[in-house]
C-alpha cells in the first residue's frame, strides 16, 4: 500500500478481499468489478450471506461518475448491480463486452479475435471480457487493451501446463481452492484425472461430482475423505499420503489423451505454507516424473 504516496503512476490496480471489503467505510474505485460469486471463507465468515455482503461492499460507495462491472452471467452479481454509477457489462452474448462468435466485442464491435489469445479455456474468455471492460472503462485505449490480451499467458499456478508428455498434458491449479473453481478448470477438458483435496475451509466438496469431465481421482491431504465420498460410487478414486504419491498414481490411472490436472478444491495448510508452494513441489515432482528436471 505504500505505493499509493508514489506519485508516479495515473491508476492503482487493487484486487479487495472480502475480508477488507466487509469492514471498509470509504473505499471508492473508480472503476470497480465484481466477477463472480460462490460459496467460500465460511470458515470465517459468519454465514453465507454474510459473505455476499462483505464483497458487495465492492460497490457500496460509488459515485455517479464511477463504474460498476457486471457479471451478467452470475445471478447473484446481476442482482446486487448499484443503482449509483455507471454500469459496464459483461458474462453474456448482449454484455456490453462479450465473447461472440470469433471475437471479443465492445458494443457489439470487435475488439479482438479470440483466435489470437494465448488463454482460451471458457474461464480465460470470461475473464477476458472482465478485464477489457475495466481497462476501457479506466480510459486505456483500444488499441493498446487488444495488445496486452494478445500478450497474455496466465499466471502461475492458474491452470498452468507444467509438463507435456506423448500421451498426457499436467496442469497445476494450486490457486483453485474452491469446489467451484475447480469446476471451471474442470470445463476445459474433455477428460481427466483430478488430484483434489488439502484442508477444507468450511466448504460442501459435495458438489465436486458435478465435473462430468472428471474420470478418475486422486484424493490428498486432510480432506481426502470428503473428497472421495464426493464421488464415491461414480468414479474410481485413490487417497495417497503424500504429492509425491498424488503425481506417482495419477500418472498410472491416466488413459492416452486425458489431461492430469492438481485443482484441489482446498486451500494447502494442511501440507504447505501456501498454495503457491504447493504448485511448486506438484510441478517439480511432474517434471522430473517425466524426465525434465529434479524432484522438488
Amino acid at each position: 500500500m505504500s505505493a499509493i504516496d508514489d506519485a508516479a503512476p495515473e491508476i492503482f490496480v487493487a484486487e479487495a478481499s472480502s475480508f477488507r471489503l466487509g469492514r471498509s467505510r470509504s473505499f471508492r474505485p473508480k472503476v470497480a468489478a465484481w466477477l463472480n460469486f460462490a460459496p467460500d471463507h465460511l470458515d470465517v465468515h459468519a454465514s453465507l450471506a454474510a459473505y455476499e455482503e462483505a464483497k458487495a461492499g465492492i460497490w457500496r460507495h460509488l459515485g455517479a461518475d464511477d463504474v460498476a462491472v457486471v457479471n451478467e452471467a452470475d445471478p447473484v452479481v446481476a442482482d446486487r448491480r448499484p443503482a449509483v454509477g455507471r454500469v459496464l457489462s459483461f458474462g453474456r452474448s448482449a454484455s456490453d463486452v462479450a465473447v461472440c462468435g470469433e471475437s471479443l466485442r465492445v458494443g457489439g464491435e470487435p475488439l479482438v479475435e479470440i483466435a489470437r489469445l494465448p488463454r482460451r479455456f471458457p474461464h480465460d474468455l470470461r475473464n477476458a471480457e472482465a478485464a477489457a471492460a475495466c481497462a476501457l472503462a479506466a480510459g486505456a485505449p483500444a488499441d493498446d487493451v487488444r495488445a496486452a490480451l494478445e500478450s497474455f499467458r496466465g499466471l502461475p499456478h492458474r491452470l498452468e501446463l507444467v509438463a507435456e508428455t506423448g500421451t498426457n498434458r499436467w496442469y497445476d491449479d494450486s490457486k483453485a481452492t474452491t469446489p467451484e473453481a475447480v469446476l471451471a478448470a474442470s470445463g476445459a477438458f474433455e477428460s481427466l484425472v483430478l488430484i483434489a483435496g488439502g484442508r477444507n475451509k468450511g466448504l460442501d466438496l459435495a458438489g465436486l461430482a458435478s465435473a462430468s469431465s472428471v474420470r478418475a481421482v486422486v484424493a490428498i491431504g486432510e480432506a481426502a475423505g470428503e473428497v472421495g465420498a464426493a464421488f464415491a460410487g461414480s468414479r474410481p478414486v485413490q487417497r495417497v499420503a503424500d504429492m509425491a504419491g498424488a503425481v506417482a498414481v495419477a500418472g498410472e490411472m491416466a488413459l492416452p489423451g486425458e489431461a492430469i490436472v492438481l485443482s484441489p478444491g482446498c486451500t494447502s495448510f494442511d501440507w504447505y505454507k501456501s498454495y503457491r508452494q504447493r504448485g511448486e513441489h506438484f510441478a517439480a515432482l511432474v517434471r522430473a516424473a517425466v524426465g525434465e528436471g529434479e524432484p522438488g
